[in-house]
């Protein structure tokens, strides 16, 4: 009778080729592993770093509110008044369709970006802009945001324009890709260069696409044409425009 005996682990010979290919999954293994700890450290380093930033600006608007407020008193107390720094910021809204538009003012609303009827962008005031508002005050409403018209505008009704697309602001990485050479990472940090004029204003309200608000209701005059001081809605409407931009939001 013949004796068969089954080789054991060590007997049998196992091919170079395979030995390799487990070595090197195995050191991939080991990379992949260390890469995921290294990239959840990071994510925790830069969402800390976020909250920093958020509450650095939170910090800053406070204590020019309360700048404000000390140097009403002060005026006040010595029997003056107090008159603000000239705005350097609008957020302009078109009101008007492109029936019965003259070439001009038309050609400034292109350059405004306001190419529908409802469409709302920032502009920087200087001389320039304040005249090109001149031009087409009878086609649009404008006046100056507070903080909070310009955070739940970019929170609610912000896209981004990347490659020509309007594409939505879902993550911080959207911003931090096209803005991120200019320090802007988050969304606090593009609506902290909006709301206070910032260096970079330009590159972050182009990344902006303009706003495409809804029409308000029961918030437009029967005159809606006609000046805002004569009864209309049409011009400059200073801090009024609050209270429309949080109706068409």
């Amino acid at each position: 009778m013949v004796a068969y005996n089954v080789p054991t682990a060590n007997d049998v010979l196992v091919p170079e080729t395979l030995i390799k290919k487990n070595k090197a999954n195995a050191k991939a293994a080991e990379a992949a592993a260390a890469d995921k700890v290294a990239a959840r450290k990071a994510k925790l380093a830069k969402r800390r770093d976020l909250f920093k930033r958020a509450a650095k600006y939170h910090a800053e608007y406070k204590a020019a509110e309360r700048k404000e407020i000390t140097l009403r008193r002060q005026a006040k107390s010595n029997g003056n008044y107090y008159v603000p720094a000239q705005e350097k910021l609008v957020f302009v809204v078109r009101i008007r369709g492109i029936n019965n538009i003259a070439p001009k003012p038309r050609k400034v609303l292109q350059l405004l970006r306001l190419l529908q009827i409802n469409n709302g962008v920032f502009v920087r005031l200087n001389k320039a802009t304040s005249e090109m508002l001149q031009l087409v005050q009878p086609y649009v409403t404008y006046g100056t945001p507070n903080l909070k018209t310009i955070r739940e505008l970019i929170y609610k009704r912000g896209y981004a324009k990347v490659n020509k697309q309007r594409i939505p602001i879902h993550d911080n990485a959207v911003i931090e890709q096209a803005l991120g050479k200019y320090g802007i990472i988050c969304i606090e940090d593009l609506i902290h260069e909006i709301a206070t004029v910032g260096p970079h204003f330009k590159e972050a309200n182009n990344f902006l696409w303009p706003f495409k608000l809804s029409n308000p209701n029961n918030m437009w005059k029967q005159r809606k044409f006609r000046h805002f001081i004569e009864g209309g809605d049409a011009g400059n409407r200073e801090q009024f425009i609050n209270n429309l931009v949080q109706a068409m939001n």
